[in-house]
């Protein structure tokens, strides 16, 4: 609500932290700010009458926000509510008198807008298999029968007394394939066999059977094998558990006993296979997002790549080392949280605060971290201004270059001390960023990962932070658009921004920019390279024989140099600025050659003139009698066409090759000339 004048609600929480009131007034310019000190009990008075005199209220209060939105949805509020944390997060620390500037960024930083979440729903009717080796998979089995359908599969049973009356349906088989979400599963089993009902002392089962097929809508697994599923903690429907822990146990009996009904699951990234660089022409590309994907969510399909809505975790990882921007992220979309990063550099900036230093992290770990940290610690420094995301695994290098471009003097990433989600596309653009950092005069270290599970670690890391060296100039710019755009619309800004701008910087290996280079001499201008690069980044001219390049397109995929017949083609992972300002620049160019007959332009000369003289007087279509056939090459398919037909040449008719000489014959020719054959 941009013509809304927004109310904030700011509360000493008992008197607990002191409220810069002058501080976060020069940074929430026009804002109605209102004070108070017990805001959610004595005072509650002051957040009523704000709902009715307001239509944009932000409330600097995370834990008591369940109370105020009661009274917001007793009162009928439709206006914008929403919250902040600047306890814990500043006002709970021993640089709380200097948090004022960071409460000013936060709390304008909360109000900046987040488009709504898309969702993909996941059916479960509660067919359930469990799969075990013992009598543990039969107790399971038996306990959760009184919530879902319950089906009981022993992997090379043991002894296993027979039930004295078979409620569910247990049976012997080993699963070798699986595949599916919660709600959709198939699982291939081999040694698949029923039990005999005349089983006495122990279940005996039938003849085995292997490549029997089942369906369900949720996997039990108390095997205590391997896994069925990679990274199977995330994926939705499957649970697993430790058979020798009956905590674990009884944690999975707990959850699984709700798996019944339809699931709202998040859309975390969006596919535009048009962008793809994966493969082209059975060429592989690109397949960044293959390697990391921790689910197998992203299986390669064509010459694009497929995402699975219903497997993806969410990670992000894809869309943060997608160089196409064909997967960008949703959960928000990277413009949006780049708003946001902007709102909060810029407004801390104007409310007086200096070197700021953003800390990024997630709410499942990162959020509790700070506030053990604020509970029982220092606090967070008064300069560290943290932004919560989904995922760190889903920070690009958009991210990086953006906040060094807004202002920050570093840009540091909480993740946990054995990370969820594998990190190494995170790692992968924390060095890209720290490249760049240091080349244009930022400072080396200004961008990190700390990772611990400890608040005091967590406080060290932080103190051990090097402020670099802040932009002179801070961009003011606002992100918009998503993927390719995005990131080269940051890195711009980044370029423009810098301390020490330079021209040129190289990058580490697979970066998402840099040039090729093109061994002129090699390149007959077959284009093939045109035709392969999914980004348009070489492209020809319809008028004149050309291969030109445009290097800010180029995403280094590999497919141009995969498809070169002649491999004259390299990559060079670099930005180069004035590149990126020239626009396409001509590879190589040559004259079209002209046709004999009818002077019309086709091919390429160097190509047509190498070809005659390879084939002139050296095969035999255009040898002796027929040399002067060769004329043909430099016509136009046309009038080729004519001259072949007129002169009723048939192409099939080459001499005889001589036949392939056997034994026989050497033996044959041995035996006329009287020889013995065998010596």
């Amino acid at each position: 609500m941009p013509d809304t004048t927004r109310t904030l609600m700011v509360c000493s929480c008992e008197d607990t932290m002191p409220l810069d009131a002058a501080a976060i007034a020069r940074g929430c310019k026009g804002a109605d700010i209102r004070s108070a000190r017990h805001l959610c009990r004595t005072q509650t008075e002051l957040f009523t009458r704000a709902l009715g005199e307001s239509q944009a209220i932000t409330v600097a209060c995370t834990q008591e926000a369940p109370l105020f939105e009661e009274i917001a949805a007793d009162l009928d509020y439709a206006g914008d509510l929403v919250f902040t944390n600047i306890r814990e997060t500043g006002g709970w620390s021993r640089e709380a008198k200097a948090a004022g500037p960071k409460m000013a960024a936060l709390l304008a930083a909360a109000a900046e807008p987040m488009p709504p979440i898309s969702f993909t729903t996941l059916t479960s009717k509660g067919v359930a298999l469990v799969y075990g080796r013992d009598e543990t998979a039969l107790s399971v089995g038996q306990r959760l029968s009184e919530h879902l359908d319950v089906t009981i599969l022993i992997s090379r049973p043991g002894e296993i007394t027979p039930p004295r009356v078979v409620e569910t349906p247990v049976l012997k088989g080993t699963i070798v394939a699986a595949t599916g979400w919660l709600g959709a599963f198939e699982l291939r089993i081999d040694d698949y066999a029923a039990p005999a009902p005349s089983s006495r002392a122990r279940l005996v089962f039938g003849e085995p059977r292997n490549g029997a097929t089942s369906h369900c809508d949720i996997v039990i697994d108390v095997s205590g094998g391997t896994p069925l599923f990679p990274a199977g903690e995330l994926r939705a429907g499957y649970l697993r558990a430790d058979p020798a822990s009956p905590a674990a146990i009884e944690k999975l009996i707990a959850e699984a006993g709700h798996l019944v009904g339809e699931f709202d699951k998040p859309t975390y990234v969006r596919l535009n296979e048009d962008l793809c660089a994966h493969s082209r022409s059975k060429k592989t590309g690109c397949t960044r997002c293959l390697e990391l994907c921790p689910t197998g969510a992203i299986t390669p399909n064509g010459d694009h790549v497929a995402i699975s809505a219903e497997i993806c975790a969410g990670c992000g990882a894809c869309a943060a080392v997608c160089p196409t921007g064909a997967v960008t992220y949703a959960l928000p979309p990277a413009d949006a949280l780049l708003r946001r990063l902007r709102t909060l550099l810029t407004t801390y900036a104007e409310a007086g605060g200096r070197e700021p230093v953003v800390l990024l992290h997630d709410e499942a770990h990162g959020e509790p971290l700070i506030d053990a940290l604020a509970r029982f610690g220092e606090g967070l420094p008064a300069r560290v201004l943290p932004l919560r995301v989904n995922e760190i695994t889903q920070i690009g290098l958009d991210a990086f270059a953006a906040a060094l471009a807004f202002g920050a003097a570093s840009v540091q990433v909480l993740g946990r001390a054995r990370p969820k989600h594998d990190l190494s596309g995170l790692q992968r653009n924390l060095a890209y960023a720290e490249t760049l950092a240091a080349a244009l005069g930022y400072g080396a270290g200004s961008a990190g990962l700390i990772e611990t599970d400890d608040p005091e670690q967590l406080a060290a890391a932080l103190a051990r932070v090097v402020p670099g060296t802040v932009s002179p100039k801070p961009a003011r710019f606002r992100p918009m658009g998503e993927g390719r755009p995005l990131l080269r619309q940051t890195i711009g800004e980044l370029h423009a921004a810098a301390p020490m701008p330079v021209a040129t910087v190289a990058l580490p290996p697979r970066a998402p920019f840099g040039t090729v280079h093109v061994d002129t001499d090699g390149c007959t201008l077959c284009l093939a390279c045109v035709s392969a690069c999914p980004v348009q980044a070489l492209s020809d001219d319809p008028e004149r024989p050309t291969l030109a390049f445009q290097e800010d397109l180029c995403v280094q995929c590999g497919l141009c140099a995969a498809t070169c017949p002649e491999k004259v083609i390299t990559l060079e992972p670099r930005i180069d600025f004035e590149a990126w300002k020239g626009g396409k620049r001509v590879l190589k160019q040559e004259e079209p050659f002209h046709c004999i007959a009818c002077a019309k332009p086709f091919g390429v000369r160097s190509t047509i003139e190498k070809i005659t003289a390879k084939l002139e007087n050296k095969h035999w279509m255009f040898s002796g009698d027929a040399a002067k056939r060769i004329s043909v090459l430099r016509m136009c398919e046309d009038c080729r066409v004519e001259v072949v037909v007129n002169e009723s040449f048939d192409p099939h008719l080459s001499p005889q090759r001589p036949p392939v000489r056997t034994t026989e014959d050497y033996l044959r020719e041995r035996a006329e000339r009287g020889e013995d054959p065998l010596q």
